[in-house]
């Protein structure tokens, strides 16, 4: 029997179906008319039809987040891919592992500024892992192929497949490659032995260890590895926004989020230490502020990570290593264990002692009020309503600073957030991608009015699928965080950071078939709360906390300060 002959939008299916995929977020559109006119016809995964194309990219990119597997959307050509740009630099700056199918205009048309044309393989440049435009039907199994295959290893990233339409009529013989090898691509693994042996032999020597992980912890699966070392050591840890859930955050040893919105703890330690332990981190910005502050405190930085580009980017470190987070972690920990030195317990003990000190100034205390609801008390709530066991997604602003704060996420992957980019509209369709992936699974959206509108038309997917997320909505009347920053360094000039225009959200939430409760009172947000998990544990819940205005995020360093240059409350 000869070979059957598939159409491009057969092999597109066929690819996805042989790769396991089983949820693609998308939204069609003529140039894709043909993919999902086969799509129709299967029954190995669900298509997920969003309201905005930004939106199939946020679900896309949570689903991979929350699972670990690789995120699947689909766009069509035109102002479809222009809507998928947001969110594909959203995951391209948390090294999220996606591939993103854009439709494009026929073969002869590319170029001839057709309609709905645009060059997404240049737009998406410089936001993307990699892209690909599939020219010939023959190249097109196999560079799907290499599209998972690049987005899910090495460092993580999206990957953008551009298909003119023309190229999913044409027919050709599938076979799905059940491998790939690229000559230019060859990421690293197996860490250098002898790198990894100063390692261990300089964390020993420490007088005052600190251990830093950061989002490569969660995307390398390496929390379990992270934990054994760290209990291995009895060194104290923090953690980046993207590295929360890589160690439990309850535990003592845990000093809580370092950074621009970190515990003083956290930050002091830090800056004072005299080893450092970066993992699957990149000494960003919001981590360690001005570098030269940073430099000014001798230190030994030991740093693992995947990329090497990563290391040294923007601090010196005296030991890189290059590698599977897991991989090189098993190896330092075979190591320590093996070693007859052990870590000095008379200097941890005074390390220790110094760091209990900055503990026992409460950074993260706050005025409580039986009048007004504090944006902190409803995060403290929603942790002890859901017993710590919830997904959480945010978007950025206020919210999701106390959300990082005050939810201590004691396992990998139930922090979904963007860290990078910072993507105002993420939270809404990133609870619709985990939801997707955990149907069992408690799901809450943290947000602010702000940001909850930029993606709300997402109410109607949630509806059409019964997703039964609970929104949080931190609403205190304005662009929380824009307004904070204009109170300390625009002289409280609040240009265009009041929401003077705000729709009834819980008729708005009614108007989409869900259940929305408006809370004024702090008496009555825990009972908000367990109502939405409990009587309403089904339905999607929009819970409305009207919060006090003027509450502001504390600790704070200000752009362009050091670490221990901290706003206080």
């Amino acid at each position: 029997m000869a070979d059957l002959e598939l159409t491009g939008a057969e092999i597109v299916v066929s690819c996805l179906r042989d790769e396991g995929v089983k949820h693609l977020f998308g939204y069609p559109g003529g140039a894709v008319l043909n993919i999902y006119d086969e799509i129709y016809k299967q029954h190995d995964f669900k298509h997920i039809l969003v309201r905005h194309e930004q939106a199939a990219v946020h679900a896309a990119d949570a689903y991979s987040r929350s699972t670990g597997e690789v995120g699947v959307a689909i766009v069509t050509s035109g102002p479809g891919a222009t809507n998928a740009v947001t969110g594909i630099a959203t995951a391209y700056m948390d090294s999220i592992p996606m591939v993103v199918i854009s439709g494009q205009v026929p073969t002869p048309a590319i170029g001839q500024d057709a309609f709905q044309e645009v060059d997404m393989v240049g737009i998406t440049r410089p936001c993307v892992k990699h892209n690909f435009l599939v020219r010939d039907v023959r190249d097109l199994a196999v560079t799907i192929k290499k599209a998972f295959y690049i987005a899910a290893s090495g460092r993580p990233g999206p990957v953008v497949v551009d298909i003119p339409k023309d190229v999913t009529q044409h027919r050709c013989v599938y076979e799905y490659p059940k491998s790939v090898s690229m000559r230019s691509y060859n990421p690293t693994s197996k860490g250098h032995a002898g790198q990894i042996k100063k390692a261990a032999q300089m964390l020993l020597e420490a007088k005052r260890p600190m251990i830093y992980t950061g989002g490569g912890v969660i995307l390398g699966n390496a929390a379990a590895r992270v934990t054994e070392l760290i209990r291995l050591l009895g060194y104290p840890t923090t953690s980046t926004l993207m590295g929360l859930g890589g160690y439990p955050s309850p535990d003592p040893l845990f000093l809580g989020m370092l950074g621009m919105h970190g515990t003083i703890e956290a930050n002091m330690a830090m800056q004072h230490c005299d080893v450092l332990l970066a993992v699957g981190a990149r000494f960003d910005d919001r981590v360690i502020g001005n570098p030269k502050h940073f430099a000014k405190e001798a230190r030994r930085i030991i740093h693992i990570d995947v990329d090497p580009s990563s290391i040294s980017k923007r601090v010196r470190v005296d030991i890189p290593i290059v590698g599977d987070v897991v991989q090189v972690l098993d190896e330092v920990i075979r190591l320590v264990q093996a070693d007859s030195v052990k870590p000095d317990a008379e200097a941890l003990n005074a390390w220790w002692a110094q760091i209990e000190l900055w503990r026992a100034q409460d950074c993260l205390k706050y005025d409580r009020s039986a009048s007004v609801i504090k944006p902190q008390f409803v995060i403290e709530k929603l942790y002890e309503v859901t017993q710590g066991d919830a997904y959480v997604t945010s978007d950025v602003g206020q919210h999701q600073m106390w959300a990082a704060q005050y939810y201590q996420f004691d396992k990998p992957r139930r922090w979904i957030n963007s860290g990078g980019l910072g993507t105002m509209g993420f939270g809404l369709p990133a609870a619709m991608g985990v939801q997707m992936a955990h149907p069992e699974a408690m799901v809450a959206c943290v947000t602010g009015e702000g940001s909850i509108q930029m993606n709300i038309q997402e109410l109607s997917t949630c509806k059409e699928w019964n997703l039964p997320i609970k929104v949080v909505l931190l609403n205190n009347g304005y662009l929380g965080m824009v307004r904070q920053w204009q109170q300390f360094f625009y002289e409280e000039r609040y240009a265009e950071s009041y929401m003077n225009s705000l729709p009834d959200f819980v008729k708005l939430a009614e108007a989409y078939g869900h259940v929305g409760i408006t809370i004024d009172k702090p008496e009555d947000v825990e009972p908000a709360l367990r109502d939405a998990f409990g009587k309403y544990k089904d339905r999607l819940v929009f819970l409305n906390f009207l919060t006090d205005p003027r509450e502001n995020v504390f600790p704070m360093i200000p752009a362009g300060k050091g670490l221990s240059e901290m706003i206080l409350l």
